[in-house]
């Protein structure tokens, strides 16, 4: 079994990133049907690429932004995705992802990619927001988590922001439990914040991380903004704690304004969204 250097943008392989989106692309249409605007904002050169994440480890608008911008504007176009430490060290996760661009987490790493003239794609909010409540999917959940900005100010870059409606009806979270998490003491040993109760298909009712399973079928919208730059960059900027706290407020709230937007657009699109309103008790 192969390993690579989890550290180095060298390891992605453009033949074997070719072979997966050929792979994949039928299957994300049969599935998701997904429908994406706005891929002609995408700039050349570096940019760091900002999402909303859905769908546990299943994160399906990753695929579908993966495919879409490599249909739209190829090799130059798909980022390298900084991704936790923790899965790439696993044996077929690593195997698979790496070569297709997955980095560590790290500055240091952010700046190898940049160095090459590479797109760099994050999603702040990681587990939190991948397994926000099912009655919150159509909100954006980043917590605390302010990295991003910081990156994109350090190195001058503009952040191409895109946000996704329906990836998080293919499953039910039915409690992200945060609080377990923290009573367990896994936020600080994995640094894994949730231990979500979800139902999802074959496994039924599950607690904890949920296991690999089976996506209900679900419309997805995406979106793709046009690029954010902010007034000021460097690494004086990136320190500055008020200037960062502005730049995410204006990042967030442009994201939730346009998946809020499409939300309403898409509907409820998904089986699992249909039986949520017919359960939803009636108005008196």
């Amino acid at each position: 079994m192969k390993w690579y250097d989890v550290n180095s943008p060298a390891s992605r392989d453009p033949a074997r990133l070719e072979r997966f989106v050929t792979a994949i692309e039928p299957y994300l249409q049969r599935l998701f049907r997904p429908r994406v605007s706005g891929l002609e904002h995408i700039p050349g050169g570096p940019v760091l690429y900002v999402g909303n994440h859905s769908g546990g480890a299943l994160t399906p608008e990753s695929y579908i932004f993966f495919v879409e911008v490599y249909r739209a504007h190829g090799l130059d176009g798909v980022p390298y995705g900084l991704a936790h430490s923790f899965p790439l060290r696993l044996p077929g996760f690593h195997q698979l992802f790496v070569p297709l661009g997955a980095v560590r987490a790290s500055h240091d790493n952010a700046a190898r990619v940049l160095e090459v003239g590479g797109k760099l794609l994050v999603f702040p909010g990681g587990d939190i927001d991948s397994l926000r409540p099912f009655h919150m999917r159509n909100r954006i959940v980043f917590g605390s988590r302010r990295g991003y900005v910081r990156l994109a100010l350090t190195h001058g870059l503009p952040i191409v922001p895109f946000v996704a409606a329906g990836a998080h009806a293919t499953f039910a979270v039915l409690n992200d439990g945060r609080k377990t998490a923290r009573l367990l003491g896994i936020d600080r040993l994995l640094r894994v914040k949730t231990f979500p109760v979800t139902f999802s298909l074959p496994w039924g009712l599950t607690v904890g991380p949920p296991p690999a399973y089976i996506p209900l079928p679900t419309d997805v919208w995406m979106e793709i903004l046009p690029p954010m730059r902010f007034a000021r960059a460097g690494e004086e900027a990136a320190a500055d704690r008020r200037y960062v706290e502005e730049c995410h407020h204006h990042v967030l709230s442009t994201m939730q304004s346009a998946l809020t937007r499409l939300a309403a657009a898409r509907g409820q699109a998904s089986i699992l969204e249909r039986v949520a309103e017919r359960l939803r008790p009636s108005r008196p």
